[in-house]
């Protein structure tokens, strides 16, 4: 039964997942052609094939894994013809003597190819010039070889005339397998592929992991001369504007994320097609070829074992490497780190903006493969997108993408004051119910949308109606503010029990898919009349009704969750109902999605960390009976995951939504391999590169449908899948602290997700990464679920790495010959990790000044803030992580519920932890 639901919902919303003119249309199976022939290629780390009528890959599967393929060959039967592109293609737009610009493009109209001969070292040759389409004014040969074992893929541009030929966009399809149609889950856990960007010019690389996170990995690294300037979807050919030539057939979908080009030269691209977008990754170039001149470009393909030898398999290939510490995100109260690795010596380090950024060397330490790495320190000014640019002295030049915020505290203050006053909906009446309540927020024309086609966006429920007033109360976790709570105590009051959530009766607890719907004729004069409203997305009452939709259950939850957190460990502040009432609610939502929503409920839910945090609760305060009764309904789903090999399922195809919670529950009841599993899973499509945007960034790539205001099918830049997949890679690293890439990436991730804070406040739903926009969507949507990760993850991690040495995430290190000093700097100081000690401080009330590790005795020096207004004592709780870490205890305080109470004066108060 269980299964079948799966296959029906994920094969259902997978049709409807296109774009929102073609959610009820799918479009129909591409046609099946006969297989064309292939030549196989002998190399040392891949089993290689190429196609023999257009010397295209045709097979790219790793030596150790004969029967996994990094490229659709399964496929080839519908992808054979003309229209689809495949790695070995080419797309050009050139223009002579500063004419128009002309475009050509190799899979459009294919034509029969010259066989030309092999030199030394290649596998085949051939000039493509006639597949490009008549008038080409250059000759065009592609050139297959082997460096080392490595195949390399080689493209020599001629200039055949006798005018100059000026190439201003130059493009290499990366056609990789991450078409997810018509395979179940652990199909496409085995059989498909992410490909990840580094658009970081000449140290620029492809990154092409399996979805289930093993290795090996395939690196797609330039040869000289073919930087990776940008990153090109190649556009739907079906949707694509008349006269656009860089198309692909295949139908980009919640399925199939679509293909991209590697993009070596942009400005053409830069003048018409993304005029008016905003800052590019890299500056737009051209090149011109003289007559007679000619250039090479080229590709070599490289496996790395594992997703974590991604970087030492690049410095083994020649290639410069950048390590970011803590990331890329930097805080202008903040220092952080970049450590180079290169063949070659660094000439010059370049900002832009000017003085945006400033990068000064600061000592180096051994690396692998005998290569030193260099460090330098980062300080930031301003705010928004910047560019390092590193040049070195072969002439190679390497950016690294930056984003610069405000100090933390201010980017926690600036959010809740624009989400309870900006975002603030109290009209003096509403048909919906929606009074008092905090909307989505259109950025672009300021102000709150009250009606969206997709009704739930205006509805404060599902993920794109519920994520600004999620936000707006997950702040209050670790900042709390009495004006912001006491007008988000009346939103839980007055709004969400007894509207948006039920509050009496056998259902109580159960939760509405939308206060907004869509009924002219009992409302006749509250609709927008210039709004589609004939889509499956406006929802009747009574589908706005229903309580069958689980994921709706984490947000209320969480407002029911922070409320008794606030009103137990904060005096004064929360004054509605006492801490027992929202703790109640909170179980009673929890123990609600199982009842009322068990078809959803079946899968991890985003935010559902959230009811482990209740769970622990409900047992602190002795609350026996709930807490057993919730430990078993959650055990049954627990159990449910534990008997599939990929239990990622939701309401899509593939998602990586459901990662955290399964991770949790599996973790709760002991479950570590399926822990383990869940967690490399994540890794597979949750990367670490030397950019603001990827680095940390949980794949996602159709939410802009559900709840941005620009609704297409595009990769989504933090969408709040990076800061909820960070939480479990940081409980994964706090367990293994040997492991830094979880830390690495969970970091990028959970300050991934500050980047969509804007200077006023405003918290958008992602960054659309296309050319053709790179600015943030307009639409507050579903940003809410990746702050809650970021609130309840926020932490400073002491750290000490044998290459780098002393390193700080999210705080300031002062190393010393006898001890280390650290000053927490991340936005909430109530969470520190001492990795080399395994120890675990969180604070449920107070701060943390300043720490202080002894490294001969293992002992820590704590200081805490003084009392706050609301805070008269501090809450500590010390946990050791690892399997050989000691036990830690204060020297003061009163055990109470599960931690150590201890009064805050009006100074700092310094307590001594010890191991035992």
């Amino acid at each position: 039964m269980i299964r079948s639901l799966y296959l029906f919902l994920s094969t259902t919303l997978a049709l409807l997942a296109t774009a929102p003119d073609a959610w009820s249309e799918p479009t129909p199976p591409a046609r099946q052609t006969p297989l064309p022939a292939t030549m196989p290629v002998d190399t040392a780390a891949f089993l290689m094939a190429l196609r023999q009528d257009t010397q295209t890959l045709a097979r790219l599967s790793p030596r150790s894994d004969p029967a996994f393929d990094f490229v659709p060959a399964g496929r080839e039967g519908e992808r054979a013809g003309d229209g689809y592109n495949h790695v070995g293609d080419i797309h050009l737009r050139l223009r002579v003597g500063g004419g128009a610009w002309q475009d050509y493009a190799s899979a459009r109209h294919r034509q029969a190819i010259i066989p030309l001969p092999t030199r030394a070292g290649e596998v085949a040759a051939a000039d493509i010039s006639a597949s490009l389409g008549a008038g080409l004014p250059i000759r065009v040969e592609r050139h297959w070889a082997m460096v080392d074992g490595a195949p390399a893929l080689r493209f020599v541009l001629v200039n055949t005339g006798t005018l100059p030929v000026e190439i201003g966009a130059l493009g290499l399809p990366m056609v990789f397998d991450n078409i997810i149609a018509d395979r179940d889950l652990q199909q496409a856990h085995a059989q498909a592929s992410f490909a990840d960007p580094y658009i970081g010019r000449d140290a620029g690389y492809v990154q092409v992991t399996r979805l289930n996170g093993a290795g090996p990995a395939l690196l797609v690294v330039p040869e000289r001369g073919t930087p990776l300037e940008a990153y090109v979807p190649l556009a739907e050919a079906a949707k694509a504007p008349a006269g656009t030539a860089f198309t692909e057939k295949s139908r980009r979908s919640q399925v199939s994320e679509g293909f991209y080009d590697w993009t070596i030269a942009s400005k053409a691209l830069a003048e018409r097609e993304w005029a008016g977008a905003g800052t590019p990754w890299n500056a737009p170039t051209s090149f011109t070829l003289a007559p007679g001149a000619r250039r090479q470009v080229g590709l070599r393909f490289a496996l790395s074992p594992s997703i974590r030898a991604i970087e030492d398999t690049l410095v083994q290939q020649g290639r410069p490497v950048a390590v970011g510490i803590p990331g890329y995100v930097v805080p202008t109260d903040q220092v952080a780190t970049l450590f180079l690795n290169s063949h070659s010596a660094v000439a010059s380090i370049t900002a832009s903006p000017k003085g945006a950024l400033v990068a000064r060397r600061d000592g180096s330490g051994p690396g692998k493969q005998g290569k030193p790495w260099a460090r330098y320190r980062v300080t930031a000014h301003g705010w928004g997108q910047a560019r390092l640019t590193i040049a070195y002295v072969d002439g190679q030049k390497q950016t690294v993408s930056y984003f610069i915020t405000k100090p933390l505290p201010q980017v926690m203050a600036d959010l809740g004051h624009f989400s309870t006053t900006a975002q603030w909906f109290e009209p003096a009446s509403d048909p919906f119910h929606r009074n008092p309540a905090i909307l989505t927020y259109d950025r672009e024309a300021n102000h709150v949308v009250t009606q969206d086609a997709r009704v739930w966006i205006a509805g404060m429920s599902d993920e794109g109606g519920a994520g600004s007033w999620v936000a707006a109360i997950a702040k209050q976790l670790d900042n709390p503010n009495r004006v912001e709570v006491a007008k988000l105590e009346r939103l839980v009051d007055e709004t969400v029990l007894g509207h948006l959530q039920v509050d009496s009766g056998p259902q109580a607890g159960g939760v509405r898919k939308s206060l907004f719907y869509y009924d002219p004729a009992a409302l006749p004069e509250a609709y927008d009349p210039k709004i589609d409203w004939h889509t499956w997305a406006s929802w009747s009452k009574a589908q706005a009704q229903d309580l069958g939709r689980s994921y709706n259950y984490p947000h209320v939850a969480i407002g029911h969750w922070v409320l008794y957190r606030l009103a137990r460990n904060q005096a004064g502040l929360v004054t509605r109902h006492d801490w027992r009432f929202y703790l109640d609610w909170a179980w009673r939502t929890s123990m609600a999605m199982v009842r009322e929503a068990p078809e959803y409920a079946q899968f991890g839910q985003m935010e559902g960390d959230v009811f482990l945090d209740i769970l622990a609760d409900l047992r602190h305060e002795g609350m026996t009976d709930k807490a057993d009764a919730m430990e078993a309904a959650m055990r049954a789903r627990a159990d449910h995951w534990k008997s599939l090999a990929y239990p990622f399922g939701s309401e899509m195809a593939w998602d990586s939504t459901g990662q955290a919670e399964v991770y949790a529950w599996m973790r709760h009841f002991g479950h570590d391999r399926q822990a383990e599993e869940t967690r490399e899973v994540i890794l597979g499509y949750d990367p670490t590169i030397p950019s603001w945007g990827y680095n940390g960034n949980a794949r996602r790539y159709w939410d802009f449908l559900y709840g941005g205001k620009v609704a297409r099918i595009e990769r989504q830049i933090h969408h709040y899948g990076s800061a909820l997949n960070a939480v479990p890679l940081f409980d994964a690293y706090r367990r293994d602290p040997a492991d830094l890439h979880l830390l690495r990436v969970a970091y990028g991730g959970l300050m991934g997700g500050i980047t969509n804070i804007d200077q006023q406040g405003f918290g958008s739903a992602a960054f659309h990464s296309w050319p053709d926009m790179m600015r943030w969507d307009a639409y507050s949507g579903d940003y809410g679920m990746g702050f809650y990760g970021h609130a309840i993850a926020a932490a400073t991690y002491l750290v000490h790495d044998d290459r780098l040495g002393w390193l700080g995430f999210g705080g300031a290190v002062t190393p010393g010959q006898r001890s280390i000093a650290i000053v927490p700097q991340d936005g909430a100081r109530r969470r520190l990790f001492i990795a080399p000690a395994g120890l675990w401080i969180t604070l449920e009330a107070g701060r943390i000044a300043r720490a202080r590790y002894d490294l001969a005795s293992g002992k820590v020096q704590l200081t805490l803030d003084p009392a706050g207004p609301n805070e008269p004592q501090a809450r500590l709780v010390l946990t050791t992580t690892t399997a050989t870490g000691r036990r830690y205890a204060a020297d003061r305080g009163t055990a109470e519920r599960g931690a150590t109470a201890l009064a805050l004066g009006t100074g700092p108060t310094v307590l001594t932890l010890t191991p035992r």
